[in-house]
């Protein structure tokens, strides 16, 4: 009854809100002690695009967020002690941050070079290889995956194994119209344990099984498995130098950021020092 009185009352001031001789904002919404809550504060709650049944839905939830919200707040009034209560250094503080960051953010996106050379990037892999090991194993391969039933299945043996640049085209177009699933990883490396991980085929020593073999074939109870491995990386070796660029470009710019923060602390300090804004007790 309360809510469907309360859905009502709503109703009522919304619909009062569209006549131009009344103002319904200023008619409580709630009452917390000698706290209100008005119309007004839910204009920019509810969307005035919304459907009536939707709108009093979301006017309706906000206002028992305010009053638990607000007999919380009451509650810590009551409960804590006055030094406890007394927040003003933290608000400082925190505006103060919050001020810092957004200055920062602002000459980030005004002063900072996102540009990274591939001669840099190569410059800090060579440099820090020790920090880019591998923890699982890296392949770059050919997967088909073709129904057991598929037409010319021979072929398909013989493309995948081949060189010839017409046989790839051959068994392109040939998966395109046939296979279940065609992927190309020939130009980037792939977890080779994630792609097999659902093919009926364990892999006990990787390192014995990526050098005796180019090309694999298994055969499930509906479906072929084929597997052409043109590359592969083990777990504990270096990654390769294009697996790892974007996190070596994420860390040349994150380090330019810092150094640039760092600037212009050193500048700020370093010109109010020049013109005896501070003074060291």
């Amino acid at each position: 009854m309360k809510y469907a009185l309360l859905g009502l009352m709503l109703a009522i001031i919304f619909t009062a809100g569209c006549q131009n001789n009344q103002k319904p904002e200023k008619k409580p919404i709630a009452k917390i002690h000698d706290q209100y809550l008005y119309l007004s504060d839910l204009k920019s709650v509810v969307p005035d695009n919304k459907p009536k049944q939707d709108s009093t839905m979301i006017a309706k939830n906000y206002i028992q967020d305010w009053i638990k919200r607000q007999l919380l707040l009451n509650k810590a009034e009551e409960n804590l002690d006055p030094q406890s209560k007394d927040i003003r250094k933290q608000i400082e503080n925190y505006r103060a941050s919050l001020l810092i960051y957004r200055y920062q953010q602002q000459l980030i996106d005004q002063k900072l070079d996102t540009a990274v050379s591939q001669q840099e990037i190569a410059s800090y892999y060579n440099e820090n290889t020790s920090n880019f090991v591998l923890d699982k194993n890296l392949a770059r391969v050919l997967y088909i995956k073709l129904a057991e039933n598929s037409p010319n299945m021979g072929r398909v043996r013989q493309w995948y194994k081949s060189d010839d640049e017409q046989d790839r085209t051959r068994l392109k177009d040939y998966c395109y119209q046939y296979a279940e699933k065609f992927d190309n990883f020939n130009n980037r490396w792939i977890d080779f344990n994630g792609l097999i991980k659902n093919i009926p085929y364990e892999m006990d020593r990787p390192e014995r099984f990526f050098r005796n073999r180019r090309f694999l074939e298994v055969k499930d109870n509906s479906f072929y498995h084929f597997i052409r491995i043109n590359d592969y990386k083990l777990k504990g070796s270096t990654a390769p130098m294009d697996y790892v660029e974007d996190r070596i470009k994420s860390i040349i710019i994150n380090k330019r950021k810092h150094q640039l923060l760092e600037k212009l602390e050193n500048d700020i300090y370093n010109e109010a020092l020049n013109h005896n804004e501070f003074v060291i007790y």
